[in-house]
């Protein structure tokens, strides 16, 4: 689930960012990470759409399509939007440190459930809350 108004801004196509979007989850399914859909709100904030973050449209039609237990799922981003995103849909919330994270940390109006530095201690965490969580492999 992501914003990407550059779309809107002329600076790259949708073309284009679905072959970066395809590259990466070709990557990730490399690793055994399976990606079944990705949610893309190519507009700019304001043109006042509902699929923008933090609205949790995009997470409310993943609910819907894949039958999610949004309480067991986890919004990870390095913008405070992600945040207010992730507790709109009722996910626990991981702030990123890395991208532009620590440049908005300040700007953050809801505190996440967790803030991580790496990608990595991310994952880690999601696997240490999902372990009581008894899900399928």
């Amino acid at each position: 689930m992501t914003n990407q108004c550059g779309i809107s801004k002329g600076l790259y196509t949708k073309k284009d960012f679905e072959k970066f979007n395809n590259q990466l989850i070709e990557e990730l399914r490399k690793k055994w990470i399976i990606i079944e859909n990705t949610y893309c709100c190519p507009h700019l904030r304001e043109h006042g759409c509902d699929c923008a973050k933090p609205n949790p449209k995009f997470a409310m039609d993943a609910k819907k399509e894949f039958n999610l237990d949004l309480g067991k799922s986890f919004m990870v981003g390095d913008h405070p939007h992600d945040v207010e995103f992730g507790k709109n849909a009722g996910c626990k919330t991981i702030y990123l440190m890395t991208g532009h994270g620590e440049k908005h940390f300040k700007e953050l109006k809801i505190k996440p459930d967790f803030v991580a530095h790496s990608l990595l201690e991310a994952a880690k965490w999601i696997l240490d809350i999902s372990a009581g969580y008894n899900l399928p492999i």
